[in-house]
């Protein structure tokens, strides 16, 4: 079987998942230094998975993507009611994204 190379960050599981099909998974894990850079950057790349993603698939890229956001919340030791209450407070003032209103120029 070829070597595929994908240097980035998966979930805990993965390694696991590809041993019980017989394939050779090599990991690590990451320091705790370098862990809040991997998962920024895999906001990144849930994100280009989700433009990308038919519509039966969007469900499972949104839970990848608060997956991750939870994780760097988690790794920030910022409690996740903390973000939600940040969130309400936001819609509250600045409205959410529901009505679609795109902001063509100021002046």
């Amino acid at each position: 079987m070829p070597r595929t190379i994908y240097n980035k960050l998966v979930r805990d599981r993965i390694p696991e998942y590809i041993r019980s099909k017989g394939s050779v998974a090599v990991a690590h894990v990451l320091p705790p230094g370098e862990r809040l850079a991997a998962l920024v950057k895999k906001v990144g790349e849930e994100a280009e998975e989700l433009q990308q993603a038919p519509a039966e698939k969007v469900p499972e890229e949104l839970a990848d993507l608060l997956e991750i956001l939870q994780a760097i919340a988690a790794h920030s030791g910022i409690p996740w009611d903390d973000v939600l209450q940040r969130q309400e407070a936001k819609r509250g003032e600045r409205g959410g994204f529901t009505e679609g209103v795109f902001l063509e120029y100021t002046e």
